[in-house]
């Protein structure tokens, strides 16, 4: 690893965990606003980073290039959704009694005023669900991509061809997915990001079994980005994973401590999609460790 990428790595690693820390220990005071404001600058870092570490930012794949990748954009726009659905989906034929059909979570999660507001509408839950879905897999991945581009440029732009120049594709995706994943342990340990901090296993078992999901997202990315030499590509499907949350809030508040399992695509059965996907592309592709 050369001493350029080092140097970028110990600068997004510093920053990010200050700011994560920071925004962490402002959540546990219940300063929620400041905790998601440091969680929206920390996605950045890894792109200031590249300019604090004097990498040239043209590294990086910044032309848009729409024709011939037509296959690609919609993979990166509906693979997030689809994987995820097929991830919820086995984790409530293996559970059956965790699906809630109150929506006890979703209705907290909305409040009172949301549930004023929908009730107004006349819409039911089950309508509410679709339209969110649909928005999910229609444009709100465009708009969370303009976010997840400052992560989507330092680490799928410079640091995974680094990694893979310097050890091999299959090593350096391992590396590079492992890396990403154990920058967001500071908000997973102390705030309880992505798992909450009374699941199984808590507090350990999660940043762990998150690498697992990085590793593999990771090279769905790092996959997109290699066929499209364009970095708004992964930015896109970044986003659309971004989008797609909300199986998360679908199972019955007594199976909260159950998130480590799923049905988030976080979870250990809600990520095999997402893990026979990578398998398969890193088959195809002819990687060995």
């Amino acid at each position: 690893m050369s001493k350029s990428i080092k140097k970028y790595l110990l600068i997004t690693f510093a920053i990010s965990w200050l700011l994560m820390i920071a925004g962490s220990l402002m959540y546990l005071k219940g300063n929620e606003v400041v905790y998601k404001i440091a969680l929206v600058l920390v996605m950045y870092v890894p792109l200031f980073a590249i300019l604090l570490a004097k990498i040239p930012v043209s590294q990086v794949k910044w032309k848009l290039k729409i024709k011939g990748h037509w296959k690609y954009l919609f993979m990166s726009l509906w693979a997030p959704g689809i994987l995820s659905t097929l991830g919820a989906l086995l984790f409530f034929l293996i559970f059956r009694n965790a699906f809630d059909p109150q929506y006890t979570t979703l209705k907290k999660l909305l409040g009172s005023a949301g549930m004023k507001q929908l009730n107004a509408s006349h819409m039911s839950m089950e309508m509410y669900l679709l339209i969110t879905i649909l928005q999910s897999m229609l444009y709100l991945p465009f708009m969370n991509m303009m976010a997840a581009i400052g992560e989507e440029a330092g680490w799928r732009g410079v640091l995974y061809p680094a990694l893979k120049s310097a050890y091999g594709t299959a090593k350096g995706r391992l590396f590079g997915g492992l890396i990403w994943g154990i920058w967001h342990f500071p908000i997973m340990i102390i705030a309880g990001y992505e798992y909450g901090k009374t699941y199984l296993g808590a507090p350990v078992l999660g940043p762990l079994v998150f690498c697992l999901f990085t590793i593999s997202f990771g090279i769905l990315l790092d996959y997109v980005y290699e066929k499209t030499d364009c970095i708004w590509f992964p930015a896109l499907m970044h986003g659309a994973l971004n989008a797609f949350t909300l199986f998360s809030y679908m199972v019955k508040p007594s199976y909260a401590q159950m998130s480590i399992l799923g049905p988030g695509q976080i979870g250990l059965i809600g990520m095999i999609p997402f893990l026979i996907t990578a398998f398969l592309i890193m088959k195809r592709s002819g990687d060995s460790l």
